[in-house]
């Protein structure tokens, strides 16, 4: 049996080794490696792919979701709603702009943001939400962009990781997460569904004017050379990294049925155990599984890692410290918030590894040495 990893980004790159090869290459000899010809290309195929008018690519995730709130023109003290069961960088930027993050409570389901506790949470100093779809799965962007409409709030889509998932409206309408807030954010970090060889992030909107600023925003401000017309900032992505993408790019949906297949797999094996509930696929998305998720029902998790490991299966925790608990955050008394689902998921969920280039003895394996232990 070949090596368990939570991610093989060695097994996929050889599937595509001659493509990428070439690609990088070819930006190699062009020498135009920052801005270059892959860059543009890679930026309209993700347009088309997603279906939306406008990709700004970036040097990475966070970045992304920086020069996002940058362009809102939110002012210091503004609040900002958003999960607090989430990675840490969804929160970090909000604080850094000197914005005030408040955190909302996430659906003990599907892990993303509770919209009925979203509504409770605004106050006349909130402006924006970055509702975050966690593990592949999309929040419920439906309600939260008819709450944002109510309140006149702005929308900013955490996408890192549910590149390629559908959200399908009550109407029928089905469109891309991260292409229904006004502004829509992602990371092509290696681990990601698409991920580059190194970091990378990209912004997306349909709103031409913002995406004039933002452009402006991640090359220093400037609306031509030496003219700089806003405070911005450096944050480009590479050209040999767009040169990646645009190969990967193409095998997206591959990697995402990969995936599903994988947690179908994991479903199927531990769908009837009392002591693991799987992850809960919501009826108005896609789910693409960026994480394999499970809740632990009165297992020990701390042992149930350690037993895994001595097999050599790695398992993670994502994420052990929700943001209203960590200590970056003490200025804003965030730590007095009552999130009890929060707190609950925090010391109950475990990660199976989940990826593209996973065969049914790998998950044989694993599926049975989780039962093995949750069975004691």
């Amino acid at each position: 049996m070949r090596p368990i990893q939570m991610v093989d980004t060695r097994s996929q790159y050889q599937k595509i080794k001659n493509e990428v090869d070439k690609a990088v290459l070819d930006v190699m000899d062009s020498s135009a490696f920052i801005n270059g010809p892959s860059v543009k290309e890679f930026a309209k195929n993700l347009e088309a792919y997603l279906g939306v008018k406008h990709v700004i690519p970036c040097a990475n995730g966070t970045d992304a979701l920086q020069i996002a709130l940058m362009a809102l023109d939110l002012q210091p003290g503004d609040e900002v709603i958003t999960p607090s069961f989430t990675y840490i960088a969804t929160t970090e930027v909000v604080a850094l702009l000197r914005l005030k993050p408040v955190f909302v409570e996430v659906d003990r389901n599907t892990f993303c943001l509770d919209v009925v506790d979203l509504e409770k949470k605004i106050t006349s100093k909130t402006k924006a939400i970055v509702p975050v779809h966690l593990y592949g799965q999309a929040a419920n962007m439906e309600a939260i962009m008819a709450i944002a409409e109510k309140y006149n709030l702005f929308v900013v889509e955490d996408n890192a990781q549910a590149i390629g998932a559908e959200f399908t409206f009550s109407d029928g309408a089905i469109r891309k997460t991260g292409t229904i807030g006004h502004i829509g954010c992602t990371s092509f970090y290696p681990s990601k569904n698409l991920g580059a060889f190194g970091d990378g992030g990209a912004i997306c909107t349909n709103d031409s004017e913002l995406a004039t600023k933002m452009q402006m925003i991640a090359n220093h401000g400037q609306s031509k050379r030496y003219y700089h017309d806003v405070v911005g900032c450096n944050s480009r992505l590479d050209s040999i990294q767009a040169a990646i993408l645009n190969i990967k790019l193409a095998h997206l949906d591959e990697y995402n049925n990969a995936r599903q297949e994988v947690a179908a797999y994991y479903d199927k094996a531990f769908g009837s155990s009392e002591k693991l509930a799987v992850p809960a696929k919501a009826d108005f998305a896609s789910h693409v599984y960026h994480q394999y998720t499970l809740i632990l029902n009165d297992v020990d998790r701390d042992g149930l890692v350690s037993f895994l490991a001595e097999k050599k299966i790695p398992a993670m925790i994502y994420y052990p410290v929700a943001g209203h608990q960590q200590k970056m955050f003490a200025q804003f008394n965030i730590g007095e918030q009552h999130l009890p689902v929060t707190d609950w998921l925090t010391e109950r969920v475990v990660s199976l590894p989940v990826h593209s280039e996973m065969d049914n003895e790998q998950l044989e394996y694993i599926t049975s040495a989780v039962l093995e232990f949750v069975k004691r």
